[in-house]
């Protein structure tokens, strides 16, 4: 127990806690911490340029290595700008703690200068959040605060100081034992549930794993267990967006991602399936489609550290509350023992084979030089470019993301960075400089769309003072391209707003922040300047211009069964007007 200021205490705990980046923006409510900041050099801050940017970029960190991001914000319009990324952290389990000024406990209540209720306006975004009245209980909410952002499925805290208790002094102290009076979630698996999902993975003829982000929450143990126990029983697996890479793309038993965007056969495969073993995944809308018709002969088990998933949205037959890692190896175990031998799915398999003859990924395109590029191919591009390099990859949100998913092939947790539930446009470009930040000497790239980027295209001003050596790949289509595609499908092709009219000069613009910028118009010159961007030194922007109009499919229509798939453009009976063709 040390006597020292509140801003002392928060930089201690910080230390204390292995924090060695923060991201965050001054101001005046949270200037006694960036003074305390300034005598701990072992905590290198990261000056973004704007409180959303710095909250993606702990997101960004915090999913590529695996330790919680760390955010430092001002009061009022500080915190508020911070609540899309808070949120986001949410809604896709991202371990955060964010640190936000207030005003003096006198003040608060009155519209003093800049003062909101972070508390009140965070409630609904956070896991927990704190207020903090008393300097002496700052060492052990911080603690505590770290204990639930990790523990149990991950998320965002919220510790709101005000600024005289930043400046009082008190008696900075460590709890002896880190935990919520009661936050106790369920980390062993029950060893009944265990043995009674062997059983039904055992007796049934069509089992599908479906997969999710809550595997690679877990642990690198937990998806070589997820490896070995797909290895063990010889079912396929498939997985959703938050869950790529917990499974190597290139294996046989990989059904390819599920989902609104997903493949023919995972989509398929789950909706014929008489067994589905969920594992750290919650059934949300853009996975299961229209309810009523989400597979209708299976029985379900589902896996998740996060007992309020469970029967959530669908009831399951089996619930088992646990880390996912845990409950793999437990599994896997229960199989050995029980002595268990991979089942004959010769059936199972050759329906499946049978829906991938479907080929849904394929897409029509020219294949003389000066042909223009097709979005799929320059993200296949990109991923030939890149296999032996073992990059991060993040993404913006939009069709780009959706290629991204559907055709570069990931083959190691960590390696994807996207935002999934809250599906926030400006979140791949300042996770990309998150995850640099993380991890120095690894290849990043973003991929982006034109109108995303922009909406964060300001922290190129970040990675250039830091001089990270961020890659950001655009697919410029000079359209909303996801918005299109729904006006051209739901809309009759009525594109209000979707056209992005006065694009930057993007060459220009990464020159004028000291990057370098290149420009790719055809698809001879595609591999050739892929290369340049990844042998250029530095920060690279590149401006790859591919077919305006390209959609992103296979699709499943919003409220549709997985059955009803669009898998081709010429099953789409609606047509783009003579006005939308003039503009492209």
């Amino acid at each position: 127990m040390t006597e020292m200021s509140g801003a002392d205490m928060v930089v201690q705990a910080l230390v204390d806690l292995g924090v060695d980046t923060v991201f965050g923006y001054p101001g005046g409510a949270v200037l006694p911490i960036y003074d305390a900041l300034y005598k701990h050099p072992t905590i290198k801050h990261i000056l973004v340029r704007h409180e959303q940017a710095a909250t993606h970029a702990a997101e960004g960190y915090a999913r590529s290595t695996g330790k919680p991001g760390v955010v430092l914000v001002t009061s009022g319009p500080g915190a508020t700008n911070a609540v899309t990324g808070i949120t986001d952290a949410l809604m896709d389990s991202i371990p955060m703690i964010v640190l936000t000024g207030q005003v003096p406990t006198t003040l608060i209540g009155t519209d003093a200068f800049q003062e909101c209720d972070t508390v009140g306006i965070t409630r609904h975004c956070t896991k927990h959040n704190y207020l903090v009245m008393d300097p002496d209980r700052l060492g052990p909410i911080l603690h505590e605060a770290f204990h639930i952002a990790t523990h149990g499925r991950p998320g965002p805290v919220v510790i709101d100081i005000p600024k005289n208790v930043q400046v009082a002094t008190g008696t900075y102290s460590v709890p002896e034992i880190i935990q919520h009076a009661s936050y106790r979630p369920q980390i062993e698996p029950d060893a009944g549930a265990i043995a009674a999902a062997i059983d039904m993975i055992a007796a049934a003829e069509r089992p599908v794993f479906y997969t999710g982000g809550g595997v690679i929450n877990a642990g690198p143990g937990a998806s070589a267990a997820l490896r070995q126990l797909v290895s063990l029983t010889g079912a396929p697996i498939t997985s959703t967006l938050m869950g790529l890479g917990a499974f190597p793309a290139d294996d046989p038993k990989w059904l390819g991602m599920l989902g609104m965007h997903g493949t023919y056969e995972s989509n398929m495969a789950m909706n014929r399936a008489d067994l589905i073993i969920a594992v750290g995944a919650r059934f949300d809308d853009r996975v299961t489609g229209r309810l009523d018709a989400f597979a209708p002969e299976a029985k379900k088990i589902h896996i998740d550290i996060d007992r309020s998933s469970i029967n959530k949205i669908v009831p399951v037959d089996l619930a088992i509350a646990g880390d996912a890692g845990r409950a793999l190896d437990a599994l896997v175990a229960a199989w050995a023992d029980k002595g268990h031998k991979a089942r004959d799915y010769g059936e199972w398999w050759r329906r499946i084979d049978g829906w991938r003859a479907a080929r849904c990924l394929d897409f029509p395109e020219k294949k003389d030089a000066a042909a223009e590029i097709m979005p799929q191919r320059a993200v296949r591009a990109l991923f030939d470019a890149t296999r032996g390099r073992d990059p991060i990859i993040t993404t913006e949100v939009g069709q780009h993301q959706m290629w991204a998913a559907q055709h570069f092939g990931f083959s190691a947790p960590n390696r994807w960075l996207t935002s999934g539930g809250l599906g926030t446009m400006g979140y791949g470009f300042p996770a990309a400089v998150g995850a640099q930040i993380g991890n120095p000497n690894r290849l990043v790239v973003c991929i982006a769309g034109e109108a995303s980027l922009q909406m964060n295209i300001q922290e190129m001003g970040t990675a250039a003072q830091y001089r990270l050596p961020v890659k950001i790949f655009i697919l410029n289509n000079e359209w909303m391209g996801m918005v299109r595609q729904w006006q051209e499908l739901t809309y009759e092709s009525r594109y209000s707003n979707s056209y992005s009219d006065s694009l930057p000069d993007f060459v220009k613009l990464a020159e004028a922040y000291g990057w370098t910028g290149l420009r790719i118009d055809t698809l001879g010159e595609l591999e050739d300047g892929i290369q340049a961007m990844l042998d250029t030194p530095g920060p690279v922007i590149v401006d790859c211009r591919v077919a305006k109009l390209a959609n992103c499919f296979p699709m499943i229509p919003s409220g549709a069964a997985h059955t009803d798939m669009i898998l081709q453009p010429s099953d789409v009976t609606g047509t783009m007007d003579d006005e939308a063709k003039a503009l492209v």
